[in-house]
């Protein structure tokens, strides 16, 4: 599953990945991305939550750098991961640099926590 919302006071996009993640997961949240999108302004922070993922089919890593440069073009200003078990990294840093073409600041997580308190002090760049 594949969760967006928004917060537009707090200029938030949040992404959780859930579970067993299939492409037609992607598809389902196109939509609300677009209009999450449209809600953001430039420099906006994407929190990006894959704690809770437990695997991603291979057919889903074109979509999903096809939804990195829909944000990137939105004008995201810095990326959040919760990533607790670098193992289960899925490529993000080989898939950002070809797919974020204005290089946001990118800060990866061991916790939604630590992620929480980058958001609470946000000229933080590095976890606590």
């Amino acid at each position: 599953m594949v969760l967006v919302t928004s917060n537009r006071s707090k200029q938030l996009l949040f992404i959780n990945y859930i579970g067993q993640v299939h492409f037609p997961h992607f598809a389902a949240g196109q939509e609300d991305l677009s209009r999450q999108l449209n809600e953001l302004s430039p420099g906006f922070t994407l929190l990006a939550d894959f704690s809770r993922l437990e695997s991603m089919d291979l057919d889903c890593v074109p979509e999903l750098g096809r939804i990195m440069e829909l944000i990137g073009k939105a004008g995201v200003g810095r990326v959040l991961r919760v990533i607790p078990d670098p193992t289960k990294d899925i490529g993000m840093n080989i898939l950002t640099m070809f797919h974020y073409p204005h290089h946001p600041r990118i800060v990866t997580c061991e916790s939604l926590a630590a992620a929480a308190g980058i958001l609470a002090a946000p000229d933080q760049t590095e976890p606590a």
